[in-house]
């Protein structure tokens, strides 16, 4: 199947802790990836430790072919017990999501995860271990273009609990708000954010619990691939353009040197703008054959900014009113946190002297610096990213 997994996650801390108690760990193997969510006892330190210690002992040995059998003898043996409540204790749900489309999805303790299929919510049937005196549920299914899966801590049906609704926010209606909002195909990152920033409304600012929610969309492959700065040759200029048109998916250019050079390569004119978005964001242009033609040092650094802002975790409202603007870098921003995969990056070592001192070497120069900013975060977000310098 040939599939890629769009995943989104946040975490709420408890009020008044620095740390939070659940551990999210995301690992990919070369036929799957592996999503852990653990919620550790108690909150703060203690509590991140346990999650911690579990989401890193359960990732490892499921990486090296450990069965569940094992991974939860280990844990139980392993974690620190706690000096007041005398257990060691922190509950996990385990979802591996094969390139084949079969997955698997392990959960103690954890409340039950939730699929989302053709816009309606899809009960999976599973069935119950006990192992080490941990009752375990486990569930096989196949997953298909479209599906939505939703992992969570307790702290989402616990949100609101004496607040503004005084019995918290039960799963049946966590589904019935996740099938409402998935209606309209929305990306998996909005998803997160919808979910998470409901739960924050319903405890006022001030969760009484450590809230996490996972959420990924399977979708097909999505390739994005993005030229920026001329190469140091100017008889390279064909070399990387044949290299950059050779690969699927959408084409996105950051520069004017860099559309020109596409320009000239494709026969095709460029087509300005006047419109300014934002004023401090130079406006995009157009060139057919490309899916984005923006500036360049300007609009990257902006689009550092988003992306770092959303891997942060700071994603309300604010955030994807200006991620869904109508700018170049709330456009570039948009295509890599909700439309992309795999990111392929052709770059230019030709310094501008527009905007670096030419007696500085190319790996301090700003556009060295913005794509290597930017290839950071994006792996932070799971993006297959290569880059190719010219």
């Amino acid at each position: 199947m040939n599939m890629s997994l769009d995943i989104a996650w946040k975490s709420l801390n408890k009020k008044k802790e620095e740390l939070c108690g659940d551990t999210v760990e995301i690992i990919k193997t070369e036929d799957s990836d592996i999503l852990l969510l653990s919620d550790g006892m108690g909150s703060g330190v203690k509590a991140n430790i346990l999650s911690t210690l579990t989401t890193k002992i359960m990732g490892t040995m499921l990486k090296n072919g450990a069965s569940i059998e094992e991974c939860v003898t280990t844990i139980a043996r392993t974690l620190p017990v706690c000096q007041t409540r005398h257990v060691a204790y922190s509950t996990f749900s385990v979802l591996q999501i094969y390139r084949d489309g079969k997955a698997l999805l392990l959960e103690y303790d954890n409340p039950g995860g939730i699929l989302i299929r053709g816009g309606r919510h899809r009960d999976v049937p599973f069935s119950v271990r006990e192992i080490e005196g941990k009752i375990i549920r486990e569930y096989h299914f196949n997953v298909c273009y479209g599906d939505y899966y939703v992992m969570m801590s307790d702290g989402v049906i616990h949100a609101g609990v004496g607040k503004k609704s005084g019995f918290g926010w039960p799963r049946v209606e966590v589904v019935r708000y996740v099938e409402d909002v998935c209606a309209s195909n929305i990306s998996s990152s909005r998803l997160m954010s919808m979910i998470s920033n409901r739960c924050n409304m319903l405890y006022d600012g001030e969760p009484g619990d450590d809230t996490t929610v996972i959420t990924i969309k399977v979708t097909r492959p999505k390739t994005v691939n993005l030229f920026t700065g001329p190469p140091v040759n100017k008889a390279d200029d064909v070399r990387v353009m044949k290299a950059f048109m050779a690969r699927p998916g959408r084409k996105i250019v950051c520069g004017g040197t860099s559309s020109n050079i596409v320009a000239r390569y494709l026969n095709k004119p460029i087509k300005a703008s006047l419109d300014y978005f934002d004023p401090d964001i130079p406006p995009t242009a157009e060139i057919e054959g490309m899916d984005l033609v923006t500036e360049g040092v300007l609009t990257l650094n902006r689009t550092v900014q988003l992306l770092n802002t959303y891997n942060a975790g700071k994603v309300d409202e604010a955030f994807f009113s200006q991620l869904y603007g109508k700018d170049g870098a709330a456009k570039l921003g948009r295509i890599l946190i909700e439309e992309c995969n795999h990111l392929n990056i052709f770059v230019g070592k030709a310094i501008n002297e527009t905007y670096q001192a030419a007696a500085l070497p190319f790996d301090l120069s700003i556009r060295q610096r913005l794509i290597e900013q930017l290839v950071n975060e994006c792996k932070k977000m799971g993006k297959t990213v290569t880059v190719k310098y010219y």
